[in-house]
């Protein structure tokens, strides 16, 4: 009975979180459609839906600027959350260690080279760029992701140790390789580089979105409808395969799913840390770690992050804006050290 009682108070308290997110998720939605440069207006975001007498002084401007850069930027923002989001709780579930981070691993910044080296060897902004950043991405994660889990998997056992060191050298090594191609790149493509490093939704509109949009709903439907596997494997590789997981199978799957959309999240917004690391942490804080319902509530708290830091990003030096990524680094570094500090107390308890 006691057992009954439990499992009613932990599903009334996902759905009391599940629909907070939401709420609060689709708040901030409209907080980023009503607002930018040119100044808040609350009607916006349903002016279709409006009398002409309440929107007889919106100016064609504006829903230009809502429909062509406010929307397209709100949509990247939802994107981008949900996939680093789920990419972190995917990463964390096959290390089994809360530490694993696309960012921290490196893979982001293997998806930033590839992103990189499209835009320095191409001659200028143009269809090919747009078309093969997005696939440049993802196979500059995919190598890393492969290689970091190959340098830190012992006996089936990921060495959370050896795995922030290649993390470590590898972000050493992708900050190395950006660097030269900055040093021979012309103007143009130098600004698009700084673009790529510190992390941004400015640059979002129609056409970009079309080449990165599909990698990163595939990625993360692909780890949604995977999520009971991923579950079985936090229990430990041999209680999955009891349960029927051909976990060799699973790993690969993980790897290449999440290489796939932290490619695609790059190739559309840069390099913006620390987000899958903070949200599957505070999922987990309010759910427990079941990723039956932990994942689902990280893709809603990662939109709602994404959204909150931009919307500080345009606010702390309006009119212009903060890079996102630079934003998401100053909450996110000081949480990691408190990770790490809570672990090495946990070893000497």
């Amino acid at each position: 009975m006691s057992t009954l009682a439990s499992t009613f108070v932990d599903t009334k308290r996902y759905v009391q979180w599940y629909w907070f997110s939401c709420t609060l998720l689709g708040l901030l939605a409209w907080l980023s459609l009503s607002s930018g440069a040119l100044g808040w207006d609350w009607k916006m975001p349903i002016v279709w839906l409006l009398p002409d007498s309440m929107t007889s002084d919106v100016q064609p401007l504006h829903l230009t600027v809502m429909t062509q850069i406010r929307l397209p930027r709100l949509l990247l923002a939802i994107l981008v959350g949900s996939m680093l989001a789920s990419a972190g709780a995917a990463t964390q579930a096959l290390c089994r260690n809360p530490l694993a981070d696309p960012s921290l691993m490196g893979i982001t910044g293997g998806a930033a080279v590839g992103a990189v080296s499209v835009i320095a060897l191409s001659a200028q902004v143009s269809f090919v760029y747009e078309a093969m950043v997005a696939p440049a991405a993802f196979l500059g994660a995919l190598a890393v992701t492969t290689l970091i889990y190959k340098i830190s998997n012992h006996h089936g056992q990921v060495q959370i140790t050896t795995l922030l060191l290649a993390g470590v050298a590898i972000n050493a090594m992708a900050m190395a390789i950006i660097g030269l191609f900055s040093f021979f790149a012309d103007d143009s493509s130098l600004r698009l580089m700084t673009y790529w490093q510190m992390g941004s939704l400015g640059g979002a509109n129609w056409p970009a979105m079309q080449y990165g949009a599909p990698l990163i709903l595939l990625s993360i439907y692909s780890l949604f409808v995977r999520r009971k596997k991923i579950n079985a494997l936090m229990l430990g590789e041999l209680e999955a395969r009891h349960l029927g997981v051909n976990v060799k199978r699973l790993k690969s799957e993980i790897v290449f799913i999440v290489a796939l959309g932290v490619g695609g999240a790059v190739a559309l917004s840069g390099m913006i840390g620390f987000v899958g690391l903070l949200v599957p942490h505070i999922a987990r804080l309010l759910v427990g770690p079941d990723l039956r319902r932990m994942l689902p509530l990280s893709i809603l708290l990662g939109c709602v992050a994404m959204l909150l830091a931009d919307w500080v990003s345009r606010l702390i030096v309006a009119p212009s804006e903060l890079p996102i990524g630079i934003v998401t680094a100053l909450f996110g570094s000081p949480f990691f050290i408190y990770q790490l500090l809570k672990q090495k107390r946990g070893q000497h308890a």
